[in-house]
């Protein structure tokens, strides 16, 4: 069973940054497919970003977070970096680390970023 652990959230001024981490464990196999969601109150999960290769060489953005956010792969087996600057108060949200591995999704618990204004 694989699980992962997200980490790295907290609360930041509007353009400040932060840097989440998510680990995966529990499995031999590699993760190719490992992407972030956000969940802010009283909206659906969205898509952040994501990483489709092991070496991070495939990022693919939403919309609101290009030129902001930068997803990367550590150098660790199974781990997943976003770094986050010049944060909104609309990026107020619950982070969600998601992998993909053998067509099953696994979700994290999640971590809370909170920009205050």
């Amino acid at each position: 069973q694989v699980q992962l652990v997200e980490s790295g959230g907290g609360l930041v001024q509007a353009g400040g940054s932060l840097r989440l981490s998510c680990a995966a464990s529990g499995t031999i196999f590699t993760i190719n497919f490992m992407d972030w969601y956000r969940q802010a109150p009283g909206k659906q999960r969205e898509l952040v970003a994501g990483v489709t290769s092991t070496d991070g060489n495939s990022p693919y953005y939403a919309d609101f977070v290009q030129g902001r956010f930068t997803i990367s792969r550590g150098n660790a087996k199974n781990t997943v970096y976003l770094q986050m600057n010049s944060l909104k108060p609309e990026d107020t949200a619950v982070y969600y680390c998601k992998a993909m591995l053998f067509g099953r999704d696994y979700w994290g618990q999640g971590t809370q970023v909170t920009v205050s204004s």
